[in-house]
C-alpha cells in the first residue's frame, strides 16, 4: 500500500517539476518578446495606417481625376456656346423677317446663359479641386514619412531579431517538447493562466511566506502541503500553481528561533 503512494507521490513531484521547467523555459521566451518591446506591434500598425493612406490617397486622386474631367467639360461648353454665338450672330446680318430674328435671338440668350451656367460651374470645380489637392499633398506627405518610419522601424526589429532568433527558435522548440510531458489538464490551466497575467507566471514559489505570483499570504498549513508535494496546489487568490523551493532548486537560510533569556529568580531571605 504505501509503495503504490510512493510511486503517486513521485508522480506529482515530477509533474510539478515539469510545470516548473515549462514556467523557466517560457520566461526566457517572455524575456526576447520584451527585449522587442512594442516594436512589432509598431510596425504591425505603421504598415496597416500606410495601407489606409494609400486608399485615400489613391481615392483623393481618383476625385481629383473625374473634377478635372468635369472642369475640361465645362470649358468644351464654353467653346462650343461661344462658336454658336459667333454663327448666330452672323446670321442676324441676314435675317429677312422678325420671326426670324426673334429665334437667333432667343438662341443667343441661350448660348449666352450656358457659358454664365459653365464659369460658375467652373469656378466652384476649381474650389473642390484645390481643397482636394491640398488634402492630396498632406496625405501625401504624411505617407512618406510614415513609410520612412517605418523603415526605421523595421530595421531596429530585424538586428533584434538578427540577435536572438536563433536562441528563441531553440527556446521554442524546447517548450513544445516539454509540454508533450505535461498532461492536458494541466497544460491547458498553465496556458490560461499565463495568459491571464503580463508577467506570464503562471508556476511560482513561495516568498516570504506568500504567493511568487500575487504576493498574498499563504496559510502555514498549505505551505506544508506544498513543501510535502503530494497534490498540485493553486494560490487562492490568483490562482498561480505552487511548487516548493525544493523543485526550483532554491535554498533558503533556516530560519533561526531567537533565543530566550532565562530568568533568575532571587530567593526570598527570611529574617531570624
Amino acid at each position: 500500500m504505501s509503495s503504490k503512494t510512493n510511486v503517486k507521490d513521485t508522480a506529482i513531484e515530477d509533474k510539478l517539476k515539469e510545470l516548473f521547467n515549462l514556467q523557466q523555459i517560457d520566461s526566457q521566451i517572455d524575456q526576447f518578446a520584451i527585449l522587442k518591446g512594442e516594436l512589432p506591434m509598431e510596425v504591425s500598425d505603421l504598415e496597416d495606417e500606410i495601407v489606409g493612406l494609400e486608399t485615400r490617397i489613391n481615392k483623393l486622386s481618383n476625385n481629383v481625376s473625374d473634377l478635372e474631367g468635369d472642369l475640361s467639360r465645362h470649358k468644351g461648353n464654353i467653346k462650343e456656346a461661344e462658336s454658336l454665338i459667333a454663327k448666330y450672330e452672323k446670321q442676324m446680318d441676314n435675317v429677312k423677317n422678325n420671326r426670324e430674328y426673334d429665334a437667333l435671338s432667343k438662341e443667343l440668350e441661350l448660348q449666352r446663359l450656358e457659358i454664365q451656367l459653365s464659369e460658375k460651374k467652373m469656378r466652384e470645380l476649381t474650389g473642390y479641386i484645390s481643397a482636394k489637392q491640398e488634402t492630396l499633398k498632406i496625405a501625401q506627405e504624411r505617407l512618406g514619412s510614415k513609410q520612412e518610419e517605418l523603415k526605421i522601424k523595421k530595421v531596429e526589429l530585424e538586428e533584434i531579431i538578427e540577435k536572438t532568433d536563433k536562441e528563441e527558435q531553440k527556446l521554442m522548440k524546447k517548450s513544445e517538447k516539454t509540454k508533450k510531458n505535461i498532461e492536458e489538464r494541466l497544460l491547458k490551466a498553465y496556458t490560461k493562466i499565463r495568459g491571464a497575467y503580463r508577467n506570464g507566471l503562471a508556476v511560482v514559489t513561495v516568498e516570504r511566506d506568500s504567493c511568487g505570483g500575487c504576493f498574498n499570504k499563504i496559510p502555514p498549513q498549505i505551505q506544508l502541503e506544498i513543501n510535502m508535494m503530494k497534490k498540485v496546489i493553486a494560490c487562492e487568490h490568483c490562482g498561480r500553481v505552487i511548487v516548493d523551493d525544493s523543485i526550483a532548486g532554491i535554498i533558503r537560510p533556516i530560519k533561526e528561533e531567537p533565543v530566550k533569556k532565562k530568568t533568575t529568580r532571587r530567593k526570598k531571605v527570611t529574617k531570624k
